[in-house]
């Protein structure tokens, strides 16, 4: 698709001689790069003692900052990396005229706009309720009438497909086999029957882009079909169930199914990057007997990940290290790289040292003085059989009787945390919510009643909705059964480029909350060049929380009214929808718009330095200072990361799916971020005592 770009850097220079004339003199009069930033350090002074304008007040703090960092080295923490910062020499070099080797369009681009906003009256016009409402509805849900009929024609071509498949088979490849005589119509009634069973998905998943493109009605063009072959050549999983293959629309009328689409189909970056992936989060890079990146000592066997004081991740040597697809933002991308997790699900089942080695997790657990939170995850936990996954909360279950048991013998000031929360991390319910049976949903019931004797007061599923297309009839059926249950379900959101259009995630807010679910985080997408395309850069985040979001805002008050309905734990869904409703709330904005950092872990609190030749913004980062942390904290320093993409490069992504770019206008004032508070509803409860201020399984990293 070719289109006219509102934002032509070619044209940049011609704008700043026309809209930035003394900034361009600058330039030209400047016989030195020294010289042009002593004129521009003059010019923002000069600005921040006589204007009353808060936008062109900000805008020159922002300039000053940036030049305070000119021509200084930073070592970029993602990348471990020593970059040279050089914005305004690129400048300097781009207004005479003399532009460095490479590409500077999307550098110039920003530049202008930050200078731009110097000038009064250059602000954006300001975002209205009335125009996120409107966008909002461009976003259909899997629940809506012409949506559902849609899935319904998909499901009958993937059935019959299934048949063939399932012809080719012989009797002895399991249970989801043709008996001798069958006619058609009574192999297509089987294969509908066997639908509802989460077992037959996984068997069935389709594993290869022909059989992809198959399946999907032979949509794929030429060149996604050149680029998954590429990625099948480099061992890139495939893994997608028919059941999830039904949700995408196949047709070009029709809903916008590109959020979930880009989750299945590989981008050319990440193809390109598989097998030189590194892990972003440095805490998972586990040595033998020496602490990770955030100074955690931790078993050996890849099973635990921790940056924390009070939260552990725990990754059983199950099916749990499995996923009902492979997500291309996956932030386990280096795990599957490194076949730690994978789709082999025979070799993935439990073997007697997984016994042992639960014994020994759990009197890690049990001997650490902080811990209070526990997350199981992988991969994802529900792909554990039932059994395999009772047996694992059964195993937390006696370890928190055990530890709240031994506290008592432990003088207050003394006594170590206990275990407060435990949650399950899975995307089957938008991946494959039929996984979710009867049987689980009894462990799930029971595991609660025995748990709050243990002292644990909260039990989450925490899920991954990326659209409301995955809200799906059997999506809702599956919420409203764990909700019987008495877990809350949270949701985090990847805020990748196709989930970040404007009202997008106010949207999908909105359909988890009519159902009872809560939001929890709204990511930043993390990685290095394999994640290029699904980055949506951290100022779109800020401005979708600061503009969008801010439409749910609630007073303390009605805070504490939400809180009292999770808290009572009854008929959740039709509580919020009352709720809501008296307070005329479009959505309830209880997630954080967060980046998870390398070893520091979640935070939005950033300032921009400085801006790369080729447009990438250069953030300084805080940590969340909202949160304990582990003490490797303190001696962190300046935290410098280089984004994926600029925000040009982003604007041009969005055009290309069909957006206004002129709706995004706003964009470019975005940068700086602070960290949003925890929504009472996410913080623990009271321990009732006062714990220990010792660390124990921690090291110092130095």
């Amino acid at each position: 698709m070719t289109k006219k770009h509102i934002y032509m850097a070619s044209n940049t220079l011609s704008k700043f001689k026309k809209n930035l004339p003394e900034i361009y003199r600058m330039a030209v009069d400047s016989e030195t790069e020294e010289e042009f930033c002593g004129k521009i350090l003059e010019y923002t002074l000069s600005l921040s003692k006589q204007s009353n304008d808060q936008e062109v007040i900000e805008s020159a703090s922002l300039i000053n900052r940036m030049l305070g960092y000119e021509s200084q080295f930073i070592d970029e923490l993602s990348k471990g990396e020593r970059i040279y910062l050089e914005t305004f020499s690129i400048l300097w070099n781009y207004l005479n005229n003399n532009t460095p080797d490479g590409s500077v369009d999307d550098f110039a681009e920003d530049v202008y706009q930050i200078f731009l906003r110097t000038v009064p009256g250059k602000s954006s016009p300001q975002y209205s309720e009335s125009r996120l409402l409107k966008q909002m509805k461009r976003w259909p849900g899997g629940l809506d009438i012409e949506v559902i009929q849609k899935r319904q024609e998909n499901k009958k071509r993937i059935i019959a497909l299934l048949v063939k498949k399932i012809e080719k088979r012989s009797a002895q490849q399991g249970r989801f086999h043709f008996e001798d005589g069958l006619n058609k119509e009574q192999k297509i009634k089987q294969v509908n029957e066997w639908w509802n069973d989460f077992r037959f998905h996984l068997i069935m998943a389709i594993k290869s882009p022909g059989e992809l493109n198959t399946f999907l009605g032979e949509s794929l063009s030429t060149k996604t079909m050149r680029m998954l072959n590429k990625a099948k050549n480099k061992k890139i999983p495939f893994f997608v169930t028919p059941y999830y293959l039904s949700l995408l629309n196949t047709d070009e009328a029709g809903y916008d199914d590109y959020t979930i689409r880009t989750y299945i189909l590989y981008s050319q970056s990440l193809v390109d990057t598989y097998g030189n992936i590194k892990a972003w989060e440095r805490e998972d890079e586990v040595v033998p007997g020496k602490p990770n990146a955030a100074g955690w000592l931790l078993p050996e066997g890849h099973n635990i990940h921790r940056r924390y004081p009070e939260v552990a991740i725990m990754i059983p040597d199950t099916r749990g290290r499995s996923c009902g697809g492979l997500c291309a933002s996956c932030q386990r991308m280096y795990d599957f790289q490194s076949e730690r997790l994978n789709f082999d699900m025979d070799s993935l089942k439990p073997k007697e040292s997984w016994d042992r080695k639960l014994i020994k997790l759990m009197e890690f657990f049990e001997n650490d003085s902080q811990l209070r939170d526990i997350l199981i995850t992988g991969g994802d936990a529900l792909m554990s059989r039932n059994k395999v996954l009772e047996n694992i909360l059964d195993a937390v279950l006696k370890m928190a009787q055990r530890k709240k048991l031994s506290n008592l013998s432990r003088a207050d000031g003394e006594k170590y945390f206990e275990i407060q929360r435990v949650r399950l991390g899975t995307r089957l319910l938008a991946y494959l919510p039929m996984r979710v049976d009867s049987e689980l949903i009894s462990i799930l019931s029971d595991f609660r009643k025995k748990g709050i004797n243990a002292g644990i007061r909260q039990f989450v599923i925490q899920t991954h909705f990326q659209s409301p297309l995955e809200i799906t009839p059997e999506a809702k059926h599956t919420i409203e059964a764990i909700l019987s249950a008495g877990w809350t379900i949270s949701n985090q959101l990847v805020f990748t480029a196709a989930a970040s259009r404007r009202g997008h995630t106010a949207r999908l807010r909105q359909a988890l909350n009519s159902l009872g679910v809560v939001t929890y985080y709204t990511f930043t997408v993390k990685g290095f060049e394999e994640n290029m395309e699904m980055f949506a850069p951290n100022s779109r985040s800020i401005q979708e929380q600061r503009e969008e979001k801010i439409f749910g805002k609630m007073s303390p008050s009605m805070q504490t009214e939400l809180n009292q309905i999770f808290d009572n734990g009854e008929d959740i869904k039709h509580n919020l929808k009352r709720f809501m409703k008296m307070h005329q709330l479009p959505f309830l904005p209880t997630d954080r718009n967060v980046l998870n950092l390398p070893a520091i872990g979640k935070s939005m609190t950033f300032q921009m330095v400085g801006i790369t030749k080729d447009g990438k913004r250069v953030l300084k980062f805080d940590h969340d200072r909202t949160r304990e942390h582990s003490p490797v904290i303190d001696k962190m320093g300046e935290v410098f990361i280089i984004e994926n993409r600029s925000v040009n490069s982003y604007l041009r992504e969005l055009e290309s799916m069909g957006e206004k770019v002129s709706d995004y206008e706003s964009i470019w004032r975005y940068t700086s971020g602070e960290t949003e508070q925890v929504f009472p509803l996410f913080d623990y409860p009271d321990c009732g005592f006062t714990p220990t201020k010792s660390i124990t399984n921690f090291m110092s990293t130095e």
